[in-house]
């Protein structure tokens, strides 16, 4: 695009730039002046000047032009006032009005001063009061003043709320994200007037990568405006929006609205109306190119969009980026770094920038004694674990735990399938992508697992030994709060979660499944339409994850058989017999807790899974330490009658003979 008078100063073209506005003014008083002999002649300047550009700009006729110098010349030439107040006979009249002008300047014409003149509409000049229009004083305004003196400083209504990006992006981006600039850049090229463009996805980095890179493409500025700082009241509202867009007027920029921590519509969700209000009335009526930053896709009534998802680079392409940005620390003595970069690349599902991130935190301030390869291999897993984390705790629970197979007690056939879906979460990159069985298609590459069993069988210390082997952040996800009454807000909600969770390749437990993935029924009415949607979009997210995402259910007899085949793996958690609990009771107790005399047999035969074994445990050590006294049965039988109320049992003679 043309290069605009944003120059400084400092520079030659601002000196000869101020020459030009000074003359222009100078001959523009020469009409008002019919004693002049002669016009003052305008230098040729290269850009052109700036007053030439405003016009150009916004397509102001001679008669604007003049009006335009008038005012500019009140503020930059002390002459000038003096010249009105002498033509209007008043000393006291010094500021311009358009009834002067039209009684001054040839070619005036009385649509200069029409509400949707440049003039007003774009605020260029300013007017005061008066009884009547054509003597009302007419001001510049100050950032078109500003702008006529080569300065680029954004109006002061806009400052706290736009923010001017670089004009050159800080990352080369991969093949796959920079075909998809080409192909924008193309799209704005070949469309005149003012298109739309938005980018959908979860990862607002690469959006704002891309967003930029286009911006350089086009050789023009991003003006980055946040929804979140939108008013809600239409006429400020209005304000804004017209400041914002003269302002890509003026420097031929971009407009960049920012949506994503807006969602699409207030269903289910904490934004209000007027927010979701205000962003569509900018998207419907903005009359500059747009980019539009969105999670999900703005459906709009009267305004064709052009919408992209942004993904990520593609599994190739992080390879390199993360060979790249490790550099030297690939060198043959630390060679046992690239199966660990193909490590990352299967669990983690980073930007460019999050990749560069990860890099520098993990290099920087090592000691001589942490520069070996196991070293950073471990240092750019615990950044890329603490990249990713933030993404995801704002839609589930983190579960932390520090438990070991030696913690879980399952018959040996459960164990072992446990050890596998272990074994094919660490072995996902040889198989997918080394032996090739992931170019055969993305349906079926996610593990999903079914863990069925009563309450407290060990499901979800099941799911925290996997994490802790895994070496795996793990996530519970509370279904009553993805579950929305609002038809499509559960399929978003999901989304949100899997897109969060691919950036770190989390082990997702949904808990309770059942009540969402229960027997799909038959379709007679909407709701029932709707909800095996629901089921459908869950089942195809999970076969195409890249991490491990994990069912819970109390009864697995309840879920549909279509669904149950879908799922890699089923493990059934049955409720623990005498040896197994005897087995139980010998583990709760920490090393460090001090017991006496515990009969783990007698224990035994207390007929309650691990869970309830647990708070047992836990209640009698409290009771002990209150007591000052080590962990005895008599602590123990305290604690299971408490238990026993809260499960509404009764403790029965044989469970507790012999005790004390």
């Amino acid at each position: 695009m043309a290069e605009t008078a944003v120059a400084r100063e400092t520079t030659p073209w601002a000196a000869q730039n101020h020459q030009y506005m000074m003359a222009a003014i100078s001959q523009m008083m020469a009409h008002l002046q019919p004693e002049a002999s002669s016009m003052p002649v305008l230098p040729s300047l290269t850009p052109p000047a700036a007053i030439e550009q405003l016009c150009q700009l916004f397509g102001l006729s001679d008669f604007e032009r003049s009006l335009i110098l008038l005012c500019a010349g009140i503020e930059l030439q002390n002459g000038v006032a003096t010249q009105l107040s002498t033509l209007a006979g008043d000393s006291q009249r010094t500021s311009p009005t358009f009834s002067l002008a039209l009684a001054h300047f040839p070619q005036g014409h009385w649509s200069a001063l029409t509400p949707e003149s440049p003039l007003r509409r774009w605020y260029l000049l300013e007017l005061g009061g008066a009884p009547t229009l054509t003597h009302c004083p007419l001001r510049i305004n100050e950032r078109i003043l500003h702008f006529l003196l080569g300065d680029r400083q954004l109006d002061q209504q806009l400052l706290k709320l736009v923010k001017v990006l670089p004009h050159q992006s800080s990352l080369s981006l991969p093949a796959s994200q920079q075909h998809l600039v080409e192909e924008i850049v193309t799209l704005v090229r070949q469309n005149q007037g003012a298109p739309l463009i938005q980018l959908c996805g979860y990862d607002g980095a690469s959006k704002r990568e891309i967003a930029t890179a286009i911006g350089v493409e086009l050789g023009s500025e991003l003006l980055n405006l946040a929804a979140e700082v939108l008013p809600t009241e239409f006429t400020q509202l209005h304000l804004i929006q017209t400041l914002w867009e003269r302002e890509a007027i003026l420097r031929q920029g971009v407009l960049l609205l920012d949506c994503d921590g807006i969602p699409e519509t207030t269903e289910g969700s904490s934004a209000s109306p007027q927010q979701i209000s205000a962003i569509n009335f900018l998207m419907e009526t903005c009359q500059q190119p747009m980019i539009v930053l969105s999670r999900d896709r703005r459906p709009l009534r009267q305004r064709p969009v052009f919408s992209f998802e942004v993904s990520q680079p593609t599994t190739t392409e992080q390879r390199q980026l993360w060979l790249q940005r490790l550099g030297t620390a690939l060198e043959p003595e630390n060679g046992t770094l690239i199966p660990q970069v193909d490590k990352l690349v299967s669990h983690f599902s980073l930007s460019p920038l999050a990749i560069q991130t990860v890099c520098a935190q993990a290099l920087s301030g090592r000691t001589t004694e942490e520069r070996s390869a196991r070293s950073l291999a471990e240092r750019l897993w615990k950044a890329c674990l603490s990249h990713a984390r933030p993404h995801l705790e704002e839609l589930a629970q983190p579960i932390r735990t520090q438990v070991h197979w030696e913690d879980l007690v399952l018959p040996e056939k459960e164990k072992q399938i446990l050890r596998t879906i272990a074994a094919q979460v660490r072995q996902r990159a040889k198989v997918y992508e080394q032996w090739g069985f992931a170019s055969k298609g993305q349906r079926g590459l996610g593990i999903s697992a079914l863990f069925a069993g009563a309450s407290g069988t060990g499901k979800t210390l099941a799911a925290e030994v996997l994490a802790n082997e895994l070496h795996l952040d793990l996530y519970r996800i509370d279904l009553s709060s993805v579950v929305s009454k609002y038809i499509g807000e559960t399929e978003k909600n999901l989304r949100r979660i899997f897109d969060a969770a691919e950036l770190g390749g989390s082990i997702l437990l949904f808990d309770e499944a059942d009540a969402l993935f229960g027997k799909r029924s038959e379709v007679k009415d909407s709701h029932d339409r709707y909800a095996n949607m629901e089921v459908a979009y869950l089942l195809q997210r999970m076969e195409a994850y890249r991490g491990l995402a994990i069912l819970t259910t109390n009864l697995k007899s309840s879920l549909d058989q279509a669904f149950l085949r879908r799922l890699r793996f089923v493990v059934q958690f049955a409720f623990p017999d005498a040896t197994q609990r005897a087995e139980i009771w010998l583990r709760v107790f920490p090393k460090d807790t001090p017991t006496e005399n515990l009969s783990y047999p007698k224990l035994a035969r207390l007929n309650v899974p691990g869970g309830n074994i647990r708070n047992i445990a836990l209640n009698a050590a409290f009771l002990a330490a209150d007591a000052n006294s080590s962990v005895q049965m008599h602590h123990i039988l305290q604690a299971a009658q408490s238990e026993y109320i809260k499960l509404e049992r009764p403790l029965t003679e044989a469970e507790v003979k012999g005790w004390i």
